[in-house]
């Protein structure tokens, strides 16, 4: 099996193995405690807590251990937010954070702050100039990711730093994506990660808060990791993370210049070998081992189970794979395709074998997932000036695929309605036309659903 799901969880690495094992013997005492077996296991949190400033950039004294990347944001965000109380109670983020980031921003606004979600272009990166236009005399606290989880585009988090700290605002970077791979440049003030991202164990978050920064932590509090971090540290688990950061920061230069040449392939040869494919993302600032593509008349849930019978495990960012079958919200955000999409996050050790079988497989598992489907073939024919597809009860991708079967029926400047009642067809029938070359025109309201309009360009 050919694991290339790294982005949501990288296998463990060997070293943090070996840390786990060894220290399980030495650290499983209470810290807080002054005999012989709470000081073996401080000197081994306080080693740990050393190494991971070290690979952050900041001081010892400033890292706090918590136990999941998802509580170290909840922690910082809320916290700063408290901490700035004075100040006010706005919150920017950008439209495509990671879901840790937008839960605690709804909350924000549930509890009467207000909040700027600020957009990103096509190939997901924000914009420095869209943060600084959207700070505020009452800003409290602005957050961006370092890159995005789903497509992996690096955002420009040092010049959005330097504009914050202009404006005395501090910045919060979620780092979870990024970090094994360097630190993180910039003046930020506060910087959250999750150990599974880069090969060490689930349940290890790291929340950095510099000094300076007015900071209340939120809940109940003990004297564990300076109060920010409440209840009994997993010292095995802190040991084996840090562990790993540093094997992986160790192989980071190297491997990364592999990653980018095996996904640069993928990004070059899905579109030759599959057609209507939009691969999506930054084509060049991106993290080294994510690419991300979405198909054309698949549906994403039955493309990932038969990736996944030939031997491959990948996600997507489809709505098809929610609980909730709503689309992404990156894909959204950005305004591409949300289904039939598939994100490939290739793990360190990477074999270049895998990557091209994985190319072999592809086109016929697009192919067969179209063929259940009915997916159109080319059409050429003309006649009526105007076309009505009634979608209504149909999911995403139908909507679009049977517009493309229609669309040659009428001639150029013809116009095809689609009704439908799936919020996804509002994304992915302008996503189709861009990609096909046809004009959207807009929607119209319908008894049922909505009407969305298409005129034939070719």
């Amino acid at each position: 099996m050919s694991y290339f799901d790294a982005a949501s969880g990288a296998p463990l690495h060997p070293v943090a193995r070996q840390a786990l094992m060894a220290s399980l013997d030495e650290g499983w005492a209470d810290p807080a405690r002054l005999h012989r077996e709470g000081r073996k296991a401080r000197m081994l949190l306080d080693a740990a807590r050393e190494a991971a400033a070290e690979a952050v950039g900041c001081r010892a004294d400033e890292v706090v251990f918590t136990p999941s990347g998802t509580r170290a944001v909840h922690a910082g965000v809320t916290g700063a937010l408290a901490g700035r109380r004075r100040v006010g109670r706005h919150l920017i983020v950008s439209s495509v954070e990671h879901s840790s980031v937008l839960h605690t921003a709804d909350m924000c606004e549930a509890g009467g702050g207000t909040v700027t979600r600020v957009a990103v272009g096509r190939t997901g990166a924000v914009t420095p100039s869209a943060y600084a236009a959207a700070l505020r005399p009452d800003t409290a606290l602005a957050c961006l990711q370092s890159a995005n989880h789903e497509v992996g585009t690096v955002q420009p988090v040092a010049e959005v730093a330097g504009v914050c700290r202009e404006a005395g605002v501090p910045l919060l970077v979620d780092a979870a994506q990024s970090l094994g791979w360097g630190p993180v440049g910039g003046d930020w003030s506060l910087l959250t990660a999750s150990a599974h991202k880069w090969g060490g164990p689930p349940g290890v978050g790291l929340l950095v808060v510099r000094k300076g920064v007015r900071f209340a932590a939120q809940g109940p509090v003990d004297e564990r990791e300076s109060g920010r971090a409440p209840g009994f540290e997993n010292i095995p688990a802190i040991v084996a993370a840090v562990a790993s950061l540093r094997a992986v920061r160790a192989e980071a230069a190297r491997e990364a210049v592999r990653l980018r040449e095996l996904t640069e392939r993928i990004r070059t040869r899905v579109p030759e070998l599959v057609p209507d494919v939009e691969v999506v993302g930054d084509a060049g600032n991106r993290l080294p081992g994510i690419v991300t593509f979405s198909c054309l008349y698949v549906d994403g849930e039955a493309l990932l189970h038969e990736l996944d019978r030939a031997g491959f495990s990948v996600s997507s960012g489809s709505s098809c794979t929610s609980s909730t079958l709503t689309p992404s919200h990156v894909l959204r955000a950005m305004g591409v395709l949300s289904e039939g999409n598939v994100r490939v996050s290739l793990p360190p050790g990477t074999a270049e074998a895998d990557v091209a079988r994985f190319l072999e497989v592809l086109p016929g598992a697009v192919a067969g997932v179209r063929e259940k489907l009915g997916a159109p073939a080319p059409a050429t024919a003309a006649g009526a000036r105007e076309l009505l597809v009634d979608s209504l009860g149909k999911r995403c991708p139908i909507p679009v695929i049977e517009l493309a079967k229609v669309i040659g029926e009428v001639p150029v400047g013809g116009i095809v309605r689609v009704l439908s009642d799936d919020a996804a067809a509002r994304l992915d029938i302008p996503a189709w036309c861009e990609m096909r070359g046809q004009e959207y025109v807009g929607e119209e309201p319908a008894d049922r659903g909505t009407a969305y309009l298409v005129r034939r360009v070719t």
